[in-house]
């Protein structure tokens, strides 16, 4: 018995160091989660690091990244079912197992993986919430499940919390995002402020831009105050954490009405110097 539970405790260290690897803050933000969650926390890290570099695996084409991605959901069943191709599948079931978790959440991010393969521009608000429902809002579920949150408005306010994330962040990515032929703006809504692709693909800032980025960054400023009222679900330190979580993506908001709203040619990014206020003003108002 002791053998197995060193064995499993060796795959969990192995996967906190990978997600150390690739994630630089995880050792600043692990203090704020439950010791004995920080091994759950990093192998569904993990899990959703692997994916995403599946979905985005250099000049692979795309039926060769959808093969891939179609492969680790083959692999995700089976160690569902006991059936593991690695150990790091065995382990996964294990948190999954142990911790009573949605094995759905798991494949949503995966099908919202598939689809970051294959779709690349929206056609209305409702269809891009439909991503943010699969990408970003199943983590949010899956980190109360880990802290026995079992709350329907628990978990609609974190849905709005990590959509409001997702947003945030297409928003700081719009430079970027451009030379990878992406929009996650709205069709629907470039329309409606006139804007064309051609002018956001050329970076012609102009007032009609400027109002489209305030009207996308004001209902993003609004997703995350409905959200707020999940930190009264929360126990102490994911309180904290989720504060400054959702202070950091306020921030964002901020900076990008600070460059008067002209993310074309600059990418919103938070200083070393705004994470400590970030950190200090959500000292002051967590408990």
């Amino acid at each position: 018995m002791a053998d197995i539970k060193n064995e499993y405790e060796a795959l969990y260290n192995k996967a906190i160091q990978f997600t150390q690897s690739h994630y630089e803050n995880f050792p600043v933000l692990s203090f704020f989660i439950a010791k004995h969650l920080r091994k759950h926390v990093a192998v569904i890290y993990q899990f959703a690091r692997q994916a995403d570099d599946l979905a985005d695996e250099g000049n692979d084409p795309k039926e060769k990244r959808l093969l891939n991605l179609s492969e680790y959901e083959d692999s995700l069943t089976l160690a569902l079912n006991g059936n593991y191709k690695s150990d790091f599948w065995k382990v996964l079931h294990l948190t999954v197992t142990s911790q009573n978790l949605t094995p759905k959440y798991f494949y949503d991010l995966l099908d919202a993986f598939k689809q970051d393969v294959v779709k690349n521009k929206y056609s209305n608000y409702e269809e891009l919430l439909d991503y943010c429902r699969r990408s970003a809002n199943p983590v949010g579920r899956l980190i109360l499940e880990l802290n026995n949150i079992k709350d329907e408005k628990a978990n609609f306010s974190s849905d709005f919390v990590c959509t409001a994330l997702q947003l945030t962040n297409f928003y700081q990515d719009v430079s970027v995002d451009i030379l990878k032929d992406r929009i996650y703006i709205p069709e629907k809504e470039l329309n409606k402020f006139s804007i064309t692709e051609d002018e956001i693909n050329n970076k012609k800032f102009s007032n009609e831009f400027k109002e489209l980025i305030k009207f996308q960054t004001k209902r993003a400023g609004n997703l995350f105050l409905q959200g707020r009222n999940l930190l009264k679900f929360l126990p102490l330190r994911l309180k904290f954490q989720i504060l400054v979580t959702i202070k950091g993506g306020e921030s964002i908001l901020k900076k990008i009405k600070k460059l008067n709203y002209n993310i074309l040619e600059n990418r919103p990014t938070l200083s070393k110097m705004d994470f400590i206020k970030i950190f200090l003003q959500a000292m002051l108002t967590w408990r």
